[in-house]
């Protein structure tokens, strides 16, 4: 008989599972050990558990079958020892031990089954001889265990101890029948290579092994691309990261093949919610950022424990601040963790409220880089982007339509290589006129689409020389079914607008910025967002300010600077460009300027001093007059020296050497009014500065 193979102890398990302590932690009295009572109860409910586990994946029944099996056999066993200890009281130590151990065992096959209903499906495929592996050692560790139960001891009735011996035989049989590799997992592999030698999977082999693997409809199959996806971000298996990529792909590919079925609701809800309220649903708070209040994106923990939204707390110190923003407190380093648990959370919170989900951008560029490596991942994205586009040339119905836009969108959300597919394989031309649809859903799934091509170069110039391509866009900001909608319309625009030529040519075009405007007045919060980045790309064009300032972009810009910090942003680009007049011929104009570089977010200081001075620059004594009549203006000045940005320090220094030299003319000439007596031009310490 071969020797037992050693099982881990009690006391050594505890201790290489247990956290390292502190120096005075070591002198507290360990915890109390539960009493055979306890041990038994809880040997007997993670046996129930057990036997009733169901396999996460057919391929996996067989071996969670036998898991189940054993574990019924042992929680018979257990039922019969709670009442033997229930009348003769605490169980032999060396009974006691063993079980004791016992329970460990358990504990591990739990985790073990926790862990495979966690995962997706094939990555489950691909790591089927570990999690093979793994349940052998934890059957050869239990059957040495009951090997060593001393049956004797307990007194346990005839049947019991045939049930407990067969127990152990069954698991050292099971321990010793090393299982070959799955002939599924060998097909999948195989269909990968052959996609890599630019062979088109058949629809009837593709459709087989999805069966097997447990994916037989549009919801199971998205189920499946999101976990592994995440999966791919969160690095669950370097070993299989290659394969999981290309099986992204083969999936997104499959769905669209042998899936035909309208967009879950899941990913119009949003749109409604939008439509009917004007706002996305509001985030809870623990999923906000404190410093910028918006959903978190990466969440990251700093020093202090507390946690942030990455670019927010990296633009926080990146201002010079070492200390934690909501406590005040001073941190030991500036290292931040990423907070994985709470990013589950947020994903989760998105996928159930219909929110876009963004991935941090060193996550989107890892998986970019990846997937540019892969070299069957990039051709069932060219089968796809093919496929698609000639379905949709063949899709008159505005359903079927809708089906092939939506998979286009979600194609096209992630990737310069699928952006490049779609738009060789012709997809702008048809994607032009669904703008005009009166489908809500199939108007939004065309422009979201539209806009996620737009981010490659190649596809702005595919859009802009399309026929009638920017109308279709204007036409969505004015008379989209949804405020999503014209949302996505306006920063398409603001995509489109990052190209210098074409920049003039939208800034030309009066429709453009007279429906930008419009939706900065009348638009919900992300809306107004959009359209003012779209704005404030086409004021960095200096040809452009004018017909802007006549499209009475300044004016909406003032309208909503106590809203959107990019307003702000908005003022000072025009105030630059030409439009400095018509700013300041605008009543309390700059006595919101003043307002918001009291109390804006700091990019909005930033921007409101900076087109302050812009203003006194080029218009002087009228502007800088306007300024100072502003009560608290000079306060302002001084905080924000303080306190600001490096860029917003430096311009709140030129804007207070402005009021200076202001009020020494004033002074030096004579003029000095009642309204701005010296003394109140600026503080004493900025007059010694």
């Amino acid at each position: 008989m071969a020797k037992p193979r050693a099982v881990v102890t009690t006391a050594c398990a505890s201790a290489s599972a247990a956290p390292s302590t502190s120096y005075a932690s070591a002198f507290l009295p360990p915890p109390p050990s539960p009493s055979d009572g306890d041990l038994l109860r809880s040997l007997h409910r993670l046996a129930r558990d057990l036997s009733a586990a169901d396999a996460p994946a057919p391929f996996l029944r067989a071996a969670f079958a036998s898991v189940s099996r054993r574990a019924r056999l042992l929680a018979a066993a257990f039922d019969d020892l709670l009442l033997c200890a229930a009348g003769e009281g605490d169980l032999p130590r060396s009974a006691s031990l063993c079980l004791r151990e016992v329970l460990l065992v358990l504990q591990r096959f739990k985790a073990v089954v926790a862990d495979c209903a966690a995962r997706s499906r094939t990555l489950l495929l691909l790591q089927s001889d570990e999690t093979d592996a793994e349940l052998r050692d934890l059957h050869h560790d239990l059957a040495t265990l009951l090997d060593l139960l001393p049956v004797v001891e307990l007194g346990l009735a005839d049947d019991v101890m045939d049930l407990l011996a067969l127990a152990s035989r069954q698991c050292r049989r099971c321990a010793s029948a090393a299982e070959p590799e799955p002939a599924l997992k060998t097909t999948v592999l195989s269909l990968i290579e052959e996609i890599e030698r630019e062979i088109v999977p058949e629809r009837e082999r593709l459709e087989e092994i999805l069966e097997e693997v447990g994916i037989n409809d549009p919801a199971s199959c998205s189920d499946e691309i999101e976990s592994l996806e995440r999966e791919i971000g969160d690095r669950a298996s370097e070993r299989w990261t290659a394969a999981m990529i290309a099986l992204v792909g083969l999936l997104r590919y499959a769905k669209c093949v042998l899936f035909s079925a309208t967009p879950r609701p899941s990913d119009s809800k949003a749109d409604v919610d939008v439509e009917d309220d004007g706002e996305s649903p509001a985030p809870p708070p623990d999923l906000r950022c404190p410093i910028s209040l918006d959903l978190m994106r990466d969440p990251v923990v700093a020093a202090s424990g507390q946690t942030y939204d990455r670019e927010s707390i990296d633009r926080w110190f990146s201002s010079g601040k070492s200390t934690c923003p909501k406590t005040g407190q001073v941190l030991a380093n500036l290292e931040l963790v990423p907070n994985k648990s709470l990013k589950n959370l947020i994903s989760k919170w998105c996928r159930e409220n219909g929110v876009a989900m963004e991935v941090c951008e060193a996550s989107k560029s890892e998986q970019a880089q990846a997937v540019a490596a892969n070299k069957a991942a990039l051709e069932v994205a060219r089968m796809t982007a093919s496929y698609l586009v000639k379905k949709l040339s063949v899709s008159f119905s505005p359903d079927a339509a809708n089906r092939v836009v939506h998979e286009i969108r979600l194609l096209s959300k992630s990737g310069s290589d699928n952006r490049a597919f779609v738009g060789e394989a012709g997809a702008v031309p048809m994607l032009v006129p669904l703008l005009y649809s009166e489908d809500a859903g199939l108007q939004l799934n065309a422009v979201t689409a539209l806009l996620n091509l737009s981010i490659l170069e190649a596809n702005k110039k595919r859009i802009m020389h399309a026929d009638g391509a920017v109308e279709a866009v204007t036409h969505i900001m004015s008379s989209g079914t949804t405020w999503r909608a014209k949302e996505n319309a306006a920063a398409a625009v603001l995509s489109l607008a990052s190209v210098h030529t074409y920049r003039r040519r939208l800034g030309r075009n009066p429709s453009v910025v007279e429906k930008l405007v419009h939706l900065v007045r009348t638009g919900p919060t992300s809306t107004k967002k959009d359209a003012l980045a779209a704005l404030l790309s086409l004021a960095g064009e200096r040809e452009n300010v004018g017909k802007l300032v006549e499209a009475g972009v300044a004016e909406a810009a003032l309208s909503a600077i106590s809203d959107e910090e990019t307003a702000a942003a908005v003022l000072a680009a025009l105030a630059k460009r030409g439009g400095a007049e018509a700013i300041v011929s605008i009543d309390g104009a700059v006595a919101r300027l003043v307002a918001e570089m009291r109390r804006g977010t700091e990019w909005a200081r930033e921007s409101a001093t900076a087109a302050l001075v812009l203003l006194c620059r080029r218009l002087g004594a009228r502007a800088v007059t306007q300024v100072m009549g502003v009560a608290g203006v000079e306060w302002a000045i001084w905080e924000l020296m303080g306190t600001g940005t490096d860029r917003a320090r430096r311009k709140a220094a030129s804007l207070g050497r402005i009021c200076r030299r202001w009020a020494a003319a004033s002074a030096a000439d004579g003029e000095r009014g009642a309204e701005c007596p010296a003394s109140s031009v600026v503080p004493p310490a900025m007059m010694a500065s």
